[in-house]
């Protein structure tokens, strides 16, 4: 079993910050990227932010200067520490990691419940 823990969500006024927190537990063999994605009503999914287990990261154009994901591999954890909110960032925002639970099992993609963020103007 495979535990993602999404934390850190909330209401704030544009301009204000945030800082997500994602944890993985459970039956854990090993880590591959880990990334936060959104979803604004009426909308499709996005990918906001990944990285990889040795640190490179990718942000969306839309956050690129004001979000910055970051992971604490000894702890299983993904942050992300999100600044100079504006209400287009208003969404339920989910953690995601591909990991793999067994040494021969192959990677797969696991969710967390998803922590709504609200940016009000």
């Amino acid at each position: 079993q495979v535990q993602l823990v999404e934390s850190g969500g909330g209401l704030v006024q544009a301009g204000g910050s945030l800082r997500l927190s994602c944890a993985a537990s459970g039956s854990i063999f090993s880590i591959n990227a880990m990334g936060w994605y959104r979803q604004a009503p009426g909308k499709q999914r996005e990918l906001v932010a990944s990285i990889t287990s040795g640190g490179s990261a990718y942000h969306a154009d839309s956050v690129k200067g004001r979000f910055t994901i970051s992971r604490d591999n000894a702890k299983n954890t993904v942050y992300l520490q999100m600044n100079s909110l504006k209400p287009e960032d208003t969404a339920v925002y989910y953690c995601n990691a591909d990991l793999k639970t067994r040494f021969w099992t192959p990677y797969d993609d696991y969710w967390g419940q998803g922590t709504q963020v609200t940016v009000s103007s």
